[in-house]
């Protein structure tokens, strides 16, 4: 026996009419107790005011135009293939004609490639050639700057040093100039405090 009214879902144990062990006490209740009874009333006349209401069968259309607001995530692999497939022409006519031109991009390719695999060595003597050239371009303006900035005597150094000792030096500069921006950094926060303090 239940000494307590029926919770909401206990009533709807009793409103689907399901059977089992522990439905027995529950209708036992119902019986004895009229507020329970009520509510199981009321909730069989909303089951069977639902029961009558038409059914009605949404719109063809309407899975499409929920799915065209949802974001839905694409493997990379999908999209790729989705895409080539938009460029695929539909008709067989317009399709031989598209593998046609693709062969034709596909040889012209392949023999540029083969040009330019036999060419090789020279495009390796070029493009090291241009490379020596920078270089060199570049370590004359640098001495310019240099002797420009520091006068003969750093030209001369920096000449002395070349490209490994110009490397360290500028490498020692920066740490230099970190350090001093720290000192003087360190040296304010202490200031500011002592001044703070007083």
């Amino acid at each position: 026996m239940i000494n307590r009214h029926l919770l909401p879902d206990e009533i709807d144990l009793l409103v689907d009419g399901d059977v089992g062990f522990g439905v027995a006490p529950l209708r036992a209740h119902v019986r004895q107790c009229a507020e329970c009874r009520s509510r199981v009333d009321d909730a069989l006349e909303v089951v069977n005011a639902l029961e009558e209401i038409p059914h009605l069968a949404p719109s063809s259309l309407f899975a499409d135009s929920v799915m065209s607001r949802v974001q839905v995530f694409q493997p990379w692999h999908v999209a790729a293939r989705e895409s080539v497939t938009r460029l695929v022409p539909r008709s067989l006519p317009a399709r031989i004609a598209a593998g046609a031109i693709g062969a034709v991009a596909a040889s012209v390719l392949g023999i540029v490639s083969l040009w330019v695999g036999s060419r090789f060595g020279a495009l390796t003597f070029l493009s090291g050639t241009a490379l020596q050239r920078g270089r060199e371009v570049i370590v004359t303006v640098a001495e310019g700057l240099v002797g420009a900035a520091f006068g003969p005597v750093a030209l001369g150094v920096f000449q002395a040093m070349g490209a490994g000792g110009l490397i360290l030096s500028t490498l020692v500069l920066v740490l230099g100039a970190t350090a001093a921006v720290l000192g003087v950094r360190r040296l304010a926060t202490a200031s500011s405090r002592r001044s703070g303090g007083i």
